[in-house]
C-alpha cells in the first residue's frame, strides 16, 4: 500500500481505546463518535477506535463510523491482537473482525518480551514470531495497512535484546508499515529509552513508533526523546488519559514537537484548536480538566506573584515560554495577597478598566485585596467578586442595585422524613421595599430562590440565572464547628456560551452567611452583565 505525501510523520491518538481504560472513565458509542470528531478537528492523522470483535461497543463504533463520521484529517485504526497460537490468521475470528471493521488501518498488538510470550501467551518464541508474520501478511493481502505495537518492548529488549529485535524485523518483513515500541509498564527514563530506540533503528532499519505510559511522569519526555532518536510515529491520549498513571499526553507531545522542535506535525491552523478540543473532550468524558495541565490548562498561563506581574506588564514573554494564543489559550492575571500594582493593572485591563494613570485606586485595590484575603477570601477563582471590588473602589462607595434589610432561613424536617428549607428575604430596590419567600431543598437553594423572586419583577433577566456550582472549604488554621468557611459560587446566564459563567466568593464563620455573600454578589454581577447600572450616592 503506497504511503500518502503527508505520511512523513504520524500523530496517532488512542484515547478511544487505551485512554478509555482509565479508572472511572466510561464511554458510550455516542461519546466515542463525538471525541473522534474533536480529534479530527485537532488534525491527528490516526484515531484508534477500539477493539472490534472483542468488545461489542467497539464493533458498533466502527459500524456507525462508516455513516456518521466524516473525517477530514484522520483515518480510523482498528486495534486487535495477532492470531491465536496454532490457528491460521485467515481462520481466526478475531482477525476476521479486524478485517471486516472497515478501518483502513489495523494496529496489531504483539508480544516482544520473551517472558510474556511464555507466561501470558503460553506458546513458544518461534510460534509468536509466526503469529506476527502470518497476521500481518494476511491483513496486508486483504488491503489493510498494518501497524504493530510491540508490547513491553523496552522491558523485553533489556531482558533478551536479540528476540525483541527479531520481533521488529519479522513484523517489518511481513509488511507492517510501523512498529511502535511500547513502554507498556511506563518505567523507562528518557536517557535509557533514547539509547534503546537509537540502537533498534540502527539494527533493523524499520520505521519505528513510540507508545509511552506515564508511570514515572516521563511519558511526554520519553516520546520527544524517541523522536530525536528517529521515530516518526507517536502515540498518545487526549489529556493524558489512560490506565494507572495514564498515557503520554498527546497535546503536550504535539505542542513540544511543533513549538519547541520546529517540527510541523499537524495541518495548518490546527494547533490553535488544541485548548478548545482538550476542554471539549473533557466535557464528553465527564472528567474534570486539570487546571494545571501544560499548554491547555486554565492555569497554564496564569500569573499570581507581584514580581511576575511587574515583568509581564513590560513583556508577557518574560514569564511565559510560548504565546498562549498559539495553542488557543489565554494569559490570566490572578489577584491575590501576593499581587502588586502591576497585577491589579493588568487584571483591570483584562476586565475592561484602564488603571494605568490611577495609582491611588490601584493602591486601594491592592490593600483591599490583601485585607480580605487575610480574612479568608480568594479572588483567583472569583473574577466577578474582584470586578465588583474594583468598581466600588473606582466609585468611592459600595454600589449595589438593592439594599438588604434582612434575611433568614428555616430548616424543617417534616413527618415523612423530608427535609426542606424556607428562606425569607427583605430588601429595598428602586424605591420599593420587597419581601419574598422561597422554598428549596437546602438553605442555599431557598435563599437563591427568595432573592431572585424578590428582584425578578424589577429585573426580569434574573429568571435565566442559574446556580451552576457550589464549593465549600473550611479554612486552615480554624478548628471544629466554629471554623471560618469560604464559599465559591459559579453562576450561569443559561445561554451555554463560553463566557456565560462567572464566579463569586463569600467568607464567614457561618456557612449560610458566607453563601449569602456569594449569592448577593452573583446576582449583582448578573445585573451588571445585563446592562443595569446601580444607583449612586443613595439614590
Amino acid at each position: 500500500m503506497a504511503q500518502s505525501p503527508d505520511d512523513v510523520f504520524h500523530v496517532y491518538d488512542t484515547t478511544l481505546r487505551d485512554g478509555a481504560q482509565q479508572e472511572g472513565l466510561s464511554l458510550t458509542v455516542a461519546d466515542k463518535l463525538a471525541i473522534a470528531r474533536r480529534l479530527d478537528e485537532f488534525g491527528v492523522g490516526f484515531i484508534e477506535g477500539g477493539w472490534p470483535g472483542a468488545i461489542p461497543k467497539d464493533t458498533e463504533f466502527f459500524q456507525r463510523a462508516r455513516t456518521e463520521l466524516d473525517l477530514r484529517h484522520a483515518q480510523l485504526a482498528a486495534f486487535g491482537a495477532t492470531r491465536r497460537p496454532g490457528v491460521q490468521a485467515a481462520d481466526d475470528p478475531q482477525v476476521a473482525a479486524l478485517r471486516e471493521s472497515g478501518a483502513p488501518v489495523v494496529t496489531l498488538v504483539a508480544k516482544s518480551h520473551d517472558r510474556h510470550v511464555r507466561l501470558a501467551l503460553r506458546t513458544t518464541l518461534d510460534e509468536n514470531l509466526a503469529m506476527i508474520r502470518d497476521t500481518v501478511s494476511h491483513l496486508r493481502a486483504e488491503g489493510q495497512r498494518v501497524f504493530l505495537d510491540a508490547e513491553h518492548f523496552f522491558d523485553g529488549y533489556r531482558s533478551n535484546p536479540a528476540y525483541a529485535l527479531e520481533v521488529v524485523r519479522v513484523a517489518t518483513e511481513a509488511g507492517a508499515d510501523v512498529v511502535a515500541l511500547c513502554d507498556t509498564n511506563g518505567g523507562m527514563l528518557p536517557g535509557e529509552l533514547g539509547d534503546a530506540v537509537t540502537a533498534v533503528a540502527a539494527a533493523t532499519g524499520a520505521r519505528l513508533g513510540i507508545h509511552c505510559h506515564d508511570d514515572t511522569a516521563c511519558a511526554v519526555a520519553n516520546s520527544l526523546v524517541a523522536v530525536d532518536a528517529g521515530v516518526t510515529h507517536v502515540q498518545g491520549c487526549a489529556n493524558g488519559y489512560g490506565e494507572r498513571a495514564g498515557n503520554a499526553n498527546l497535546f503536550s507531545v504535539v505542542a513540544g514537537l511543533q513549538l519547541k522542535k520546529g517540527q510541523v506535525v499537524l495541518p495548518e491552523g490546527c494547533l490553535a484548536e488544541m485548548s478548545r478540543v482538550a476542554h471539549a473532550i473533557s466535557e464528553v468524558t465527564n472528567v474534570a480538566p486539570s487546571t494545571h495541565q501544560p499548554y491547555v490548562g486554565f492555569s497554564a498561563f496564569a500569573h499570581k506573584a507581584g514580581l511576575h506581574a511587574s515583568a509581564v506588564k513590560v513583556d508577557p514573554m518574560l514569564y511565559q515560554h510560548i504565546d498562549p494564543e498559539l495553542v488557543g489559550n489565554d494569559m490570566r492575571m490572578l489577584v491575590s495577597d501576593m499581587a502588586g500594582r502591576a497585577s491589579v493593572e493588568i487584571k483591570g485591563k483584562q476586565l475592561g478598566y484602564d488603571l494605568s494613570g490611577d495609582k491611588d485606586t490601584v493602591g486601594r485595590v491592592v490593600n483591599r485585596v490583601k485585607q480580605l484575603e487575610a480574612r479568608g477570601y480568594t479572588f483567583e477563582a472569583a473574577d466577578a467578586s474582584f470586578e465588583l471590588l474594583l468598581r466600588d473602589e473606582l466609585a468611592g462607595e459600595r454600589q449595589r442595585h438593592f439594599q438588604v434589610e434582612s434575611w433568614r432561613v428555616i430548616v424543617e424536617q417534616r413527618a415523612g422524613g423530608e427535609v426542606v428549607s424556607e428562606a425569607t428575604v427583605k430588601l429595598h430596590a428602586k424605591g420599593e421595599r420587597i419581601v419574598a419567600t422561597g422554598e428549596g431543598n437546602g438553605p442555599v437553594n431557598s435563599l437563591d430562590k427568595a432573592l431572585r423572586l424578590a428582584l425578578e419583577g424589577l429585573y426580569p433577566e434574573l429568571a435565566m440565572l442559574e446556580l451552576a456550582d457550589y464549593k465549600v472549604r473550611i479554612l486552615e488554621g480554624s478548628h471544629g464547628t466554629g471554623a471560618v468557611t469560604r464559599v465559591l459560587i459559579e453562576s450561569s446566564d443559561g445561554t451555554g456560551a463560553a463566557d456565560g459563567t462567572w464566579s463569586t466568593v463569600g467568607v464567614d464563620e457561618n456557612i449560610i452567611a458566607a453563601s449569602w455573600h456569594a449569592l448577593e454578589e452573583a446576582v449583582t454581577y448578573a445585573l451588571l452583565r445585563a446592562g443595569h447600572q446601580p444607583p449612586r450616592g443613595g439614590e
